[in-house]
């Protein structure tokens, strides 16, 4: 088992032990190269584990391994794709030939398409709950082997305001998150006695290089902010501390549970 690292208070008494220090840890972050999975995966690399970021492209891979050995890390460079069970399924096999396990799974690839629900093709529906629901139980399901047989594991899966509220127009996205919430808790229900915890993140709304106009350009974007109790937008750094919380010994009972970090937004109102 991994010993956590010990450091002495400002007052030079007895070390204390960091309940949120992840060094000795392997983790594996799915989808892990851009926006929220690219700050989780250096997030946790800051935490002290040892982090392997994938996603379907090589190059955005390499980048953001460079950035992890640039924080003193050895970094692996594989490419997966969550429609691609053999490719997650190599994806866990270099990361055990490389360091022997994994204690931490973000599953974090996603994607989404607004259209009226009324004509909405059936194939890109598809598409939607493979990559989001499917997906997610690939990975869970491939390096949840691993984690069950050793007795140990954290698995940490990216749900959605949509699985919660419903949603204008995004009515196969909200149906994908919504099961990946149900997923969330029946597999903890099934693997927690064996000493695997998994738990969700519901992000609120966070801007990053891909919804950047929409929510400063748009009437959705100020229907999101107007129902933002903050009155702001979330910064992906601000979900970091909820991930290394879930994959940290400190979270070692809490299972099945899907953490909204929102600014507000699940409870808000009238704000006006």
């Amino acid at each position: 088992m991994h010993k956590p690292r010990l450091e002495s208070d400002k007052k030079g008494k007895l070390p204390k032990t960091s309940l949120f220090d992840l060094e000795g840890h392997v983790a594996v972050v799915i989808g892990g190269t851009t926006g929220i999975g690219r700050a989780m995966a250096l997030g946790l690399a800051d935490a002290g584990a040892a982090v392997v970021a994938s996603s379907r492209r090589a190059e955005q891979v390499d980048e953001v391994a460079t950035e992890l050995e640039a924080r003193g890390g050895i970094a692996l460079r594989i490419t997966s794709d969550v429609c691609d069970r053999n490719s997650l399924q190599t994806l866990c096999d270099q990361t055990l030939h490389a360091w022997g396990k994994v204690d931490i799974l973000i599953n974090c690839a996603g994607m989404t398409r607004r259209a009226p629900t009324l004509d909405f093709p059936e194939d890109m529906w598809d598409s939607i709950v493979e990559t989001n629901l499917k997906g997610t139980l690939r990975g869970c399901q491939i390096f949840g082997k691993g984690m069950l047989e050793r007795g140990y594991g954290r698995i940490i899966n990216i749900g959605s305001m949509t699985t919660f509220r419903g949603f204008y127009e995004v009515a196969a996205y909200g149906a994908s998150k919504a099961a990946v919430g149900s997923l969330t808790k029946s597999l903890a229900v099934e693997w927690s006695r064996h000493g695997v915890t998994v738990n969700a993140i519901a992000p609120g709304v966070f801007r990053t290089g891909i919804n950047a106009h929409l929510l400063d350009n748009t009437e959705r974007g100020r229907e999101f902010l107007t129902r933002t109790p903050m009155g702001r937008f979330g910064d992906v750094q601000e979900l970091v501390s909820s991930a290394v919380f879930l994959a940290s010994p400190s979270a070692s009972f809490i299972t099945g549970e899907i953490l909204s970090v929102d600014g507000g937004f699940l409870a808000s109102g009238v704000n006006h």
